[in-house]
Parts: structure tokens; C-alpha cells; sequence
């Protein structure tokens, strides 16, 4: 049997002792963990296929609000099951259509009056892995109330309008991921450096399969550690740098 072309093993993974806390936005539930001191400052995650309750979207905003940012994961979802690996790849693409990564304007909408009425939010950035990578590409064309964005391992595909970026977006790549080819981060390139009107930049981490960036510590290989832990510091850098 083929393995899923993006899954990367979830058998094998350590459980996580979140940081943060749930809380219900309008009809929405999210995920927040806030810094120890006030911040008018915040990041809003988009989870994956497996949604917001997966152990290692929950780590990545527990590790940004470790950074000095109130970091939120809303259940992009809305309460519709996530994908799961017992699913079957065959039903991938009637599944994608019930959960498109550009329909997520509206949930974006009322987690950013949340953070900006109920948490004193100013700035706002955005990030997003895979599915969440896609949904960060569309909102950072679409909606000017986000500051910065980084979108790892998410590209839309089939739409011209999509180099014409808002604010500063930096996307993050794995040089190995089968579901984006080298061909198309070039495109992406080529397409920017001629559109795009803000700063961006585009890096591909050397021999890394889609979803390298979100494993937990425990769930690395030592041979991609370094990979994991630098697109990781470029993602904070990016986010510190404009928010």
C-alpha cells in the first residue's frame, strides 16, 4: 500500500501536557496560551488536516507564546471532524472540498475582534502548516488586518490572483515534501519577485517531508533537528521582525 503522500507518522508520537487553555468564541472553541506578562501583541495558528486538538499545533503555540505573543489556535473546523489516519486517501479530495483552506475568512474575522476587544490585541500575525499553510496564503491576500503571515508547506494552487500579497509573508518548504513540487516553489518565486509589492522571502529546508516543522522534541530524528529547530527561528524572527 502507498503511504498518504503528506502524512507524516502520527502513530508514534508522545502525548503533550498543554501549557495554554480552551476558551469558546462565538461558535468557534480555540486553543490560547498567553505569555506571563500583558503583550498587545498576538498570533493566530492554523492547524493541519488533523485539527486543533492535535498534540503538536498545541506545542508550536504554547513554543510562540513562549516568545511573548497571546497565541491562538480556533478550530478551523468548527467542530466538523479533523482528518484522521484511519481515514482512506481515496475520500482525501471529497474531504478537502468540506474543508477548504479558502473558505476560512469569516472564522479569521471574529478570532481577530476576539483578540482585538476581549485580549487588547494591536498587532496580529498569522501562521499555518500544510492546510493551514494554504488557509495563512489566502488570508494574507485578502485581509490587511494581518500584519505578517508565515506559511509553512502550504501553496494555493490554481489561482492568478495569489502573488498579490497585503503584508510581509514568508513561506517555509521541505525539500522533500511530495505534495509540493521543486517546480512550483519556483513558480511561486518567479511569480512574487514580478507581483508581489511587500517584503517576502521563500527558504526550502534540506531534506524535509511535509510537516517536518511541527514535531515535538521528542519526535525528531537527530538528522533533522537542526532543519526543525532553524525553520522554527526563522518563523519567531519573521514574526518579531514586523509584529
Amino acid at each position: 500500500q502507498m503511504a498518504d503522500p503528506f502524512l507524516y507518522n502520527t502513530g508514534e508520537r508522545s502525548h503533550y501536557g498543554c501549557l495554554g487553555h480552551e476558551v469558546q468564541i462565538e461558535h468557534i472553541k480555540a486553543y490560547v496560551c498567553r505569555p506571563s506578562f500583558f503583550t498587545d501583541k498576538a498570533v493566530i495558528v492554523i492547524h493541519d488536516v488533523f485539527g486543533w486538538l492535535f498534540p503538536d499545533i498545541r506545542y508550536i503555540v504554547d513554543l510562540i507564546a513562549g516568545h511573548g505573543y497571546i497565541t491562538i489556535c480556533p478550530d478551523f473546523f468548527k467542530g466538523t471532524d479533523p482528518w484522521k489516519t484511519t481515514d482512506h486517501w481515496a475520500d482525501f479530495a471529497d474531504w478537502m472540498k468540506a474543508h477548504d483552506p479558502m473558505k476560512v475568512d469569516k472564522e479569521a474575522d471574529v478570532v481577530l475582534k476576539y483578540l482585538k476587544e476581549q485580549c487588547g490585541a494591536k498587532k496580529i500575525g498569522i501562521v499555518g502548516f500544510s492546510w493551514g499553510g494554504m488557509a495563512v496564503h489566502h488570508l494574507m491576500l485578502k485581509n490587511p488586518q494581518l500584519t505578517a503571515g508565515v506559511s509553512l508547506y502550504g501553496i494555493i494552487r490554481d489561482s492568478e490572483e495569489r502573488y498579490n500579497l497585503l503584508n510581509p509573508t514568508f513561506f517555509i518548504f521541505g525539500e522533500k515534501d511530495h505534495t509540493i513540487s521543486y517546480d512550483q516553489i519556483t513558480l511561486l518565486d518567479e511569480k512574487l519577485k514580478q507581483y508581489c509589492r511587500v517584503a517576502y522571502k521563500i527558504k526550502v529546508y534540506p531534506g524535509q517531508v511535509h510537516g517536518f516543522a511541527q514535531l515535538k522534541p521528542e519526535d525528531m530524528k537527530p538528522e533533522d533537528k537542526p532543519y526543525i529547530e532553524e525553520a522554527r527561528k526563522d518563523m519567531i524572527d519573521w514574526i518579531k521582525t514586523f509584529i
